[in-house]
């Protein structure tokens, strides 16, 4: 009997979802079992991400290589457009998701939730899998307790679809947990610029810059009374998160009812 877990890759042609497929052939608890990208069927998926053949062949179509494929997984880095469809495939073929992929609104994961529970299965969706990023969202909630004046300013690539990030809008949330609504700044003050005080999130600000040359990084900025505090977390390369990837595919497994949001659920 085979005990590796089983994965299909979505997005396998990507840049985070060839990182994955790189993972997935090099760890030996691993297996790759399909992977999925429209540009590039019939290829290997090993050759398509520059290693050995693996016998895997590229599928273009999701359904299609769920359907012949035993997957136990569907790791998701695909776009904001594509990833409810795939996301409802994989469960009607209770294959438990793991989404890296961003952009989901409140709606939109009570759907997968639903639909999670109603198949029996567990699933995953995480702004963020790095596990220093969900440190710097831990530490941030806890600062938010004794500091409530704070703003978050996350910076990313100019190839970015969604603003803010999956990862700002989840470090907003755990801070709010903390701190009651607090509408901050002088209560007269005026954008003569329309938006240069960013995003409003209960009471705080969110800014979002986007610049060829970024890769991904976030400063949650605290200010009190004659000091400030800065929590910044920054990444330099994909594979920086595929060990938070693989703690997913294990615990994703264990799940059994709807969807857990967060990657902080499962760091201590």
């Amino acid at each position: 009997m085979d005990a590796k877990i089983h994965v299909a890759v979505a997005g396998a042609s990507g840049r985070m979802g060839q990182e994955v497929v790189k993972m997935v052939l090099a760890d030996p608890e691993l297996r790759l079992v399909a992977a999925v990208s429209r540009s590039y069927e019939g290829m290997d998926a090993g050759t398509l991400v520059g290693k050995e053949p693996c016998g895997v062949l590229v599928k273009s179509n999701l359904e299609e290589a769920l359907a012949s494929a035993d997957a136990h997984v569907l790791v998701d880095f695909t776009t904001p457009h594509t990833v409810m469809a795939n996301s409802r495939i994989a469960i009607r073929h209770r294959v438990r998701p793991v989404i890296g992929t961003t952009g989901f609104t409140p709606g939109d994961i009570e759907e997968l939730d639903k639909l999670c529970k109603e198949n029996g299965i567990g699933g995953i969706i995480a702004p963020n899998f790095s596990i220093g990023a969900i440190l710097m969202m831990k530490f941030a909630a806890q600062a938010a307790k004794y500091m409530p004046h704070v703003e978050i300013v996350e910076y990313h690539g100019d190839q970015k679809l969604d603003a803010p990030s999956g990862t700002s809008i989840k470090t907003a949330e755990l801070i709010a947990q903390n701190r009651q609504e607090l509408r901050q700044g002088n209560p007269n003050e005026h954008e003569t610029i329309e938006g240069a005080r960013g995003g409003y999130y209960s009471g705080f600000r969110i800014h979002s810059v986007r610049l060829p040359g970024i890769f991904a990084q976030q400063e949650v900025l605290f200010g009190g009374f004659g000091q400030t505090l800065k929590i910044r977390h920054d990444s330099y390369e994909r594979a920086g998160y595929m060990p938070g990837v693989k703690i997913a595919v294990q615990k994703v497994l264990e799940l059994s009812g709807g969807i857990v949001y967060g990657f902080e659920h499962f760091i201590d």
